[in-house]
């Protein structure tokens, strides 16, 4: 039994038939070249017939403020096998997701699902998996989803994914506890020790809000069409792109890779907007999430979160890629001088208005960021399953009041994978983002190919200057 976190509380909170809170993936399969014609068939068979045991988290099921084990467990609820019409397209796959993603799961069961697909044009399957956000976050998802399949297209398994144990991690040395020592009591300890660090970042906030340009406070986003109450409808649409272009631009910029993410998501989101004429004359504001974690446990939540100014009113693709970065390393500067429980605390400061009206939408007309763009590391070698490898996996969030739109990203085997979901009602049209992100990268290319790495330097500085 696992005491739920504050933020798997919140997670829990903000659920609503309009909103689920649940996160996924879709990973795309080809088949082995010599595989039989009920290989899929035989997969499915092998894990229903399978006794092994769930583990957590696939096997915790509420029970008020904890995490139980949940003790009538009942496969079918969980795992479904469907095959898709004939000849089935990438764009029937993604209707299918969208329709799945958008119903909640019953709360009284473990708050997972795993979906089969089958009769996908190229020779290939994929698996559709979705688990609550409050039993894991994207980082844990992505360990989850590595310790599932293999890097051998020789390994064979029969043991289904929800059942797969980790290896075993080294027990740490054991370290005598001082007499009267509890759990509870150094917890409020280390809370005790922080509040004075805590407060003097959030006094730093305050001053920077005042002085400093960088600086982006929950006060900065302007309301836009994205930020509407969302429908009960999922539209999700899902691209991938040669990683490599990328690391080529990122070379010569003077950037992090996440940087450069953020500005093509920033030129993809200000071209749908300006398609649709409603581009704000304020710059949008991005919530970027943040993963804490120090170890490596793939359950649980630890994720605190960081806006960022996506310059969306600046049309240069330079100057709004600077201002992004100024944005991103204020925050990183101020996260560099606190421990994780201190950005827990600080965050749990600074945004508790935005959190409270998350959940209560008491103020609807204050948004205190305009979407979620979310890049989650990947693996960076070939899976398999079965034998059968995977080709792609895109990530699946969510969207919320007031947020309509998610952009997720992760990295897989050379490739930038994005999957995008937005509310069908609120967003039309919402894949032409996909066309948006290509045309972004190339204008970054074309810029590069134009420019020395000096110049590009040189136009750098002028542009923060």
């Amino acid at each position: 039994m696992r005491l739920l976190s504050a933020v798997d509380l919140l997670f829990l909170g903000l659920e609503k038939r309009q909103q689920p809170m649940h996160v996924g993936g879709l990973f795309l399969f080809r088949l082995p070249p010599d595989a039989p014609a009920d290989f899929v068939h035989q997969l499915v068979q092998d894990m229903r017939n399978s006794r092994a045991v769930p583990i957590a988290p696939f096997h915790q099921v509420l029970n008020r403020f904890f995490w139980d084990e949940d003790q009538e467990f009942d496969l079918d609820q969980h795992f479904r096998h469907i095959a898709l019409p004939r000849p089935g397209r990438i764009r029937e796959l993604l209707t299918y997701i969208s329709q799945e993603h958008a119903a909640l799961m019953d709360r009284a069961k473990p708050l997972w699902e795993c979906h089969i697909i089958e009769g996908i044009e190229g020779n290939r399957f994929a698996m559709y998996f979705k688990v609550h956000h409050a039993l894991v976050d994207g980082v844990g998802a992505m360990r989850l989803t590595q310790k599932s399949l293999s890097t051998s297209p020789e390994a064979y398994s029969t043991v289904p994914l929800w059942a797969i144990k980790p290896p075993p991690r080294p027990q740490p040395k054991r370290i005598a506890k001082p007499k009267g020592s509890t759990g509870l009591l150094s917890m409020v300890k280390q809370q005790a020790i922080a509040i004075p660090h805590v407060l003097r970042e959030v006094w730093s906030s305050l001053e920077d809000m005042r002085y400093n340009p960088d600086f982006v406070s929950t006060l900065n986003a302007p309301m836009s069409i994205l930020n509407q109450p969302v429908s009960a409808s999922r539209r999700f649409a899902a691209q991938s792109y040669d990683f490599e272009r990328l690391r080529a631009i990122n070379r010569h910029l003077d950037c992090t890779l996440n940087d450069l993410v953020l500005a093509i998501g920033s030129g993809a989101l200000r071209s749908y907007l300006i398609s649709q004429r409603s581009l704000p004359k304020k710059p949008m504001i991005a919530m970027v999430p943040v993963s804490l974690r120090k170890d490596d446990s793939d359950s649980g939540n630890q994720i605190t979160m960081i806006l960022a100014n996506l310059a969306t009113h600046n049309g240069d693709p330079i100057q709004r890629l600077r201002m992004i970065q100024r944005s991103v390393n204020n925050s990183k500067q101020r996260f560099s001088r606190m421990s994780p429980l201190e950005i827990l605390s600080y965050s749990g400061i600074v945004y508790s208005i935005a959190g409270l009206n998350l959940i209560t939408g008491i103020l609807p007309r204050f948004q205190a960021f305009n979407l979620v763009i979310s890049n989650v590391p990947g693996p960076t070698e070939p899976l398999y399953w079965n034998g059968a490898q995977l080709d792609a996996l895109y990530p699946v969030s969510i969207v919320l009041d007031g947020q309509a739109l998610n952009i997720t990203l992760t990295t897989y085997r050379g490739k930038l994978e994005v999957g995008i979901l937005a509310c069908r009602k609120t967003l039309p049209h919402i894949q032409t983002l996909l066309g948006f992100i290509e045309e972004e990268i190339q204008k970054f290319e074309e810029i590069v190919a134009l420019m020395p790495k000096t110049a590009v330097s040189i136009a750098l500085a002028d542009a923060s200057s």
